[in-house]
């Protein structure tokens, strides 16, 4: 009996091993596709023909979006949770912002981001979806022993930051326009203190998972936003 059950463990380990190596492969071919499809965004952004590559910027959200989404390590009702309530939350402040000016400042929507709604992308609150998650996991991985309150916090900074990359690049390709095409620093407070409250409801649902995917898409998004703001 103990022979058949060294046997069996024996297998069951092997079977752990290759589920392993399976998931590895399947997070770097993911990280590799990610990095050559916003490679290949730079090099057509800063060509020639960079208005067909910026019109592809939605596509590009959700092809990004979906690939993290697929290497979610653990996908429960609060996942679903999650991104239905951020979806809502990021594109109903959006809609206000734009209809008011109250939140962010007084800004429209070009049509780079797709089909809209009381002129707001819907696009734009996948995007909340997508970096709220990547902020999270993120924090997961740098911050692993901090609270909630503490990632949320530095989340919200690393959001807030990447937003500060995004306006120059998003103004010059049309994705936006700001009146009198100045930023307002309150933008970037709206910025900070929803991607806060956001995160700390990521961290209610979600918890202390970690997705390295979603921590390379980040980087990869802040690399890809500081080259096109190069004034080149």
């Amino acid at each position: 009996m103990s022979y058949i059950r060294r046997l069996v463990l024996q297998r069951v380990n092997k079977e752990e091993i290759n589920e392993s190596i399976r998931e590895i492969r399947t997070k770097h071919f993911s990280t590799f596709v990610l990095s050559v499809v916003y490679f290949v965004g730079i090099i057509g952004m800063l060509s020639s023909h960079r208005e067909p590559f910026s019109m592809l910027t939605p596509l590009n959200l959700l092809f990004s979006s979906i690939v993290v989404a697929y290497n979610h390590p653990q996908w429960t009702w609060k996942t679903v949770v999650f991104i239905v309530f951020t979806f809502i939350v990021g594109f109903s402040i959006e809609v206000v912002g734009v209809e008011t000016g109250l939140v962010f400042g007084s800004y429209q929507y070009g049509q780079v981001l797709g089909p809209k709604w009381h002129g707001t992308p819907f696009m734009i609150g996948v995007n909340w979806v997508m970096l709220t998650y990547c902020a999270g996991i993120s924090m997961n991985h740098v911050l692993a022993k901090a609270t909630p309150w503490m990632k949320s916090f530095f989340g919200a900074l690393v959001l807030t930051s990447l937003d500060v990359l995004i306006e120059p690049v998003a103004i010059n390709y049309g994705m936006w326009t700001w009146d009198y095409g100045v930023v307002p620093w309150k933008n970037y407070g709206a910025w900070f203190l929803i991607s806060f409250f956001l995160l700390l409801v990521f961290y209610v649902l979600i918890g202390k998972l970690k997705n390295k995917v979603a921590l390379s898409l980040l980087v990869i998004q802040f690399l890809f936003f500081w080259i096109l703001g190069i004034d080149w």
